[in-house]
């Protein structure tokens, strides 16, 4: 018996990526899944597929992130579709790096609505729908605990708040049995950062490892953390990051 047979999950952002990753991983080891998007419907879709093709559910919601009322409202229409909910893997992120004084209000904006206050959001919404022992699984940044270089600003203080959104719902939802962690992944080879991309042998020279991380390392990871096994795992940061911060 898969490890997440009868649970449900919810991937925000599971379209591409390590979204679709986690995503996939979770429905391979039995759970049903729900994911959101906003654009690229089309790759939504086979995602599901693939889903469904493991002998899954799988569901393709659309969410934008940045839209306060639709961050937490998706938690529970994946809830309503799926019958319960018993994962809550907050994925959705956007990255924008450049000089503090060249950063507009508009990129602060963005940047804290999807990857702060929609996290809190569909955290706050989970909260009040996930069953005893369930899970809040976060993706951070490596970034939240070194910064390498000049331009990350926003996007490491965005990474960084999560660390203390997640030890205060560790803290809040522990009687019920429910967990919350968060991951900090490293340089992952994706679309938005391949790793042969430009700056792919300077992030790759920062690890221990050498190398680019892929989205199933960091899957596997996620999947660990919904377990059973680690039940007794909570309020963590767990670095993915091919010893970026060693």
């Amino acid at each position: 018996m898969s490890s997440l047979t009868g649970r449900t999950a919810l991937v925000t952002g599971g379209s591409r990526g390590m979204g679709a990753a986690i995503a996939l991983r979770l429905a391979q080891d039995g759970a049903d899944v729900a994911i959101t998007y906003v654009h690229g419907e089309d790759a939504a879709h086979e995602v599901v597929q693939k889903i469904e093709a493991m002998g899954r559910r799988g569901i393709a919601l659309r969410a934008d992130a940045a839209d306060a009322s639709a961050a937490g409202a998706v938690v529970g229409r994946a809830a309503d579709a799926l019958g319960r909910l018993d994962i809550l893997i907050n994925n959705a992120g956007v990255g924008v790096l450049g000089p503090i004084g060249l950063l507009a209000l508009t990129d602060v904006d963005r940047v804290l609505d999807i990857n702060v206050r929609a996290v809190y959001l569909a955290s706050q919404a989970a909260a009040g729908r996930l069953e005893r022992g369930g899970r809040i699984i976060s993706i951070g940044s490596c970034m939240a605990h070194r910064v390498p270089g000049p331009g990350g600003t926003l996007y490491a203080m965005s990474k960084a708040a999560l660390s203390g959104l997640t030890k205060a719902l560790a803290r809040e939802l522990g009687e019920r049995g429910i967990t919350a962690n968060l991951v900090l992944p490293g340089p992952i080879d994706t679309d938005m950062n391949p790793a042969d991309g430009p700056y792919a042998q300077s992030q790759s020279e920062l690890t221990a490892l050498g190398r680019f991380g892929t989205a199933d390392e960091v899957a596997s990871m996620v999947a660990y953390l919904a377990s059973d096994d680690a039940r007794y795992t909570t309020g963590a940061e767990v670095l993915v990051d091919g010893g970026h911060a060693a």
